[in-house]
C-alpha cells in the first residue's frame, strides 16, 4: 500500500473517532445508539475503504511491473535498431566508396563461387592474355569455355536517382545510370570475351538485388543490348542458380573424365588378360610334352625293371 492511502485512511479513522466522541458527549440517551451505529458504520466504510485502496495499490504496482517489463522489451529493440543502423551506416560507407565496394562485390562474389564450385573450377584474380585481370574466371569446358564474372557495377548513378528529390534530377540521374550501365558492358565485353580463349560471353555481377530489379524493370533496353553484347548482369540469387548449372557441368564434365580413364584401364586389362590366356597356352602345350616325357620315361623304367628281374631269375654256377 503507498504513503498516500495510508494516510487517508488514518485521517478517516481520526475523523470516524473525533465524530463518535462528539455524539457520546451529546445528551440524551437515544443518542448513545445512534453514536455506536454512526461509528460502525464509519468503521465499516474506512474498512472496505481501506481495502479498495489496498487491491487499488496492488493494481498500480502490477501496471508499474508490467510497464517496466515492457520498458526493458523496448530498451532492448531500441540497441538493436541502433545496432543496426549503425550496420547500415557502415554499409552505406562501403557502398559509397568506389574502392570499398569493390572490394564489397569481389568478396560477394568470392563467397558465392566457393560455395557453390570445387578449387579446380574457378580462378580468383586471373591475368587473361591481354593484360586484363578478371574478378572470378570460372573454368568451363568448350564448349562454351572459360567465362568471366566482373563484380565492379557502377552505382553512383544509382544513389543518385534514389537521393533525387524532383522529377528534373531524377531524370537527369536516370539517364546518367543508363548511360554508365552501358559503358560498363561495353568495357566488359572488350576485356573479357577473347575469341579462342574464353567463352562467347561474360558475366556482370551486382551485389543487389534491389538494383537488379530496378535495371531489369526500368531499362530493359540496356539489359537487352548487353545480351546482344554477350554479357548478362547477374545478382546474388540469379548467379546462385547460374553456378549451380555450372556446377553440374563440370561434374558432367569430371564423370566423363573419370569414364575415359575407366574405359582405357579396361582396355589394358583386357590386353593383360589375353596375354595370360596365351601364356596358360604355352603353358598347357609344355606340360602336355612334359607328361609324354614322363610316360616314356615310365615305360623305359618298367622295362628296365623287368630286365632286372629276368636277371635275377637266371641259375648261373660259379666256374670253377
Amino acid at each position: 500500500m503507498s504513503q498516500e492511502a495510508a494516510l487517508l485512511i488514518l485521517v478517516l479513522l481520526l475523523l470516524a473517532a473525533v465524530l463518535a466522541v462528539l455524539l457520546l458527549r451529546a445528551p440524551g440517551g437515544g443518542t448513545d445508539k445512534l453514536a455506536q451505529q454512526v461509528t460502525a458504520l464509519m468503521l465499516d466504510q474506512t474498512r472496505a475503504l481501506g481495502e479498495a485502496l489496498s487491491g487499488q495499490s496492488d493494481r498500480v504496482s502490477r501496471s508499474a511491473q508490467d510497464i517496466q517489463a515492457r520498458l526493458s522489451v523496448i530498451d532492448a529493440a531500441r540497441a538493436n535498431l541502433e545496432a543496426l543502423g549503425s550496420q547500415v551506416h557502415s554499409l552505406a560507407a562501403i557502398l559509397g566508396n568506389k574502392q570499398a565496394r569493390g572490394a564489397f562485390g569481389e568478396t560477394q562474389l568470392e563467397d558465392l563461387v566457393r560455395d557453390r564450385l570445387p578449387e579446380a573450377g574457378f580462378a580468383l584474380q586471373h591475368v587473361l592474355t591481354n593484360g586484363r585481370r578478371a574478378d572470378c574466371l570460372i573454368r568451363l569446358p568448350h564448349p562454351p569455355g572459360p567465362i568471366v564474372v566482373d563484380s565492379k557495377f557502377p552505382l553512383e548513378a544509382f544513389r543518385s536517382l534514389h537521393a533525387a528529390t524532383d522529377d528534373a534530377s531524377r531524370s537527369a540521374a536516370t539517364r546518367q545510370f543508363a548511360a554508365d550501365v552501358q559503358k560498363h558492358v561495353k568495357d566488359v565485353a572488350e576485356r573479357y570475351i577473347l575469341p579462342g580463349e574464353t567463352a562467347d560471353g561474360a558475366l556482370i555481377f551486382v551485389p543487389s538485388e534491389a538494383i537488379f530489379a530496378e535495371l531489369h524493370a526500368s531499362h530493359p533496353n540496356v539489359v537487352a543490348e548487353a545480351a546482344r553484347r554477350g554479357v548478362y548482369i547477374v545478382s546474388p540469387s540469379t548467379l546462385w542458380a547460374v553456378l549451380g548449372t555450372m556446377r553440374a557441368l563440370l561434374k558432367d564434365v569430371r564423370i566423363r573424365a573419370e569414364a575415359g580413364r575407366i574405359k582405357a584401364e579396361t582396355s589394358r586389362l583386357v590386353a593383360e588378360v589375353k596375354r595370360l590366356d596365351e601364356r596358360v597356352r604355352k603353358l598347357r602345350s609344355h606340360f602336355g610334352g612334359a607328361q609324354e616325357d614322363l610316360r616314356e620315361i615310365e615305360i623305359t623304367t618298367e622295362k628296365i625293371v623287368k630286365a632286372g628281374a629276368r636277371v635275377d631269375s637266371l641259375d648261373v654256377e660259379d666256374a670253377a
